[in-house]
């Protein structure tokens, strides 16, 4: 299939860009980046070709036409959302429904959230969750996917929405630059590059996390696998609960050193949040193969040590 990836040069754009290349498709990455930089977080994979335009500037979108579309470019920092709710719907809504008019006639699978549940009592969370999103991120989200999930009804299209829980690790040497995630900001104290982590409470919230390559995968069979005028949702994650204090005794295993941590009062945040994949994993046969705690670790941590070197 010829596949435009929105948002290729990101985190995760970039490691689906390179499963569907690797995988025999014929990719388009788009991103609003000068792909020659020579910054490390700047360039596409093998195989892809950069694409430059805007998802908020429906002029600059290509037109194709195209099979398939893997529609990564979001605003995504929750804190952020509550500041500025009114950039993030702008962003996430209307960029999307530009993206469903460029691409008319693709199938679209598109990357969406764990925050559009809110914090339900019921773990693991099953798709067939109420939707009860508690922050204008999750929000802006949930509205983007009922644009898609309706436009697919129409029959103009197929789509298939994937709610992801806590994306970790590194592919190509590129890990997740967000400093505000447990597992990047542990490996920068790790890696002396902040003096500490802070943890809210006793850290015993327990959180699973899901390799990013594991997630690519998921993009490339959701993509194979929907027909026109499907409209398909699916949760994908690790599997796997882990405390946070667990999280940080991992990182100082595999690195070797310590991460100082600080304990802050406790949050009004949910003391679990574990994602029942059951439905993709039948349905689709698709496996998480990389998203060992362990393994996330080494590898982002690996990564970011030569990147520091």
């Amino acid at each position: 299939m010829r596949v435009l990836v929105t948002g290729a040069a990101g985190y995760i754009g970039y490691a689906v860009a390179r499963r569907l290349a690797a995988a025999g498709h014929d990719v388009d990455g788009l991103t609003r980046r000068d792909t020659r930089s020579t910054r490390r977080d700047a360039g596409l994979p093998a195989g892809v070709r950069p694409v430059r335009g805007d998802v908020l500037d429906p002029g600059s979108l290509p037109s194709g036409p195209y099979d398939g579309v893997c529609h990564l470019a979001a605003l995504t920092r929750v804190r952020e959302s509550f500041q500025e709710p009114l950039r993030f719907f702008t962003a996430n809504v209307q960029g999307t429904v530009n993206v469903l008019h460029a691409a008319a006639g693709a199938r679209v699978v598109f990357g969406s959230t764990a925050a559009v549940y809110g914090t339900p009592e019921r773990q693991p969370i099953p798709e067939t969750e109420a939707t009860a999103p508690s922050n204008p991120y999750g929000a802006s989200k949930l509205a983007a996917e009922q644009a898609v999930r309706y436009h697919a009804r129409t029959g103009a299209i197929g789509a298939v929405v994937l709610r992801t829980f806590n994306v970790a690790g590194s592919v190509d040497g590129r890990i997740d630059p967000d400093e505000t995630r447990l597992i990047p900001k542990a490996l920068a104290v790790a890696a002396g590059r902040a003096p500490r982590l802070e943890i809210n409470g006793d850290g015993l919230a327990v959180r699973e996390f899901l390799h990013v390559d594991d997630l690519a995968a998921a993009y490339v069979a959701a993509l194979e696998a929907v027909a026109l005028g499907e409209d398909r949702v699916y949760n994908v994650g690790g599997g796997a609960g882990t405390a946070v204090h667990e999280v940080v005794s991992a990182v100082e295993e595999v690195t070797g050193r310590p991460v100082p941590t600080l304990r802050r009062p406790p949050q009004p945040e949910p003391p679990v949040l574990v994602c029942d994949s059951a439905a993709i994993r039948a349905e689709l046969g698709w496996r998480p193969e990389r998203s060992g705690l362990r393994e996330i670790i080494r590898g982002s941590w690996s990564a970011l040590t030569r990147g520091d070197g």
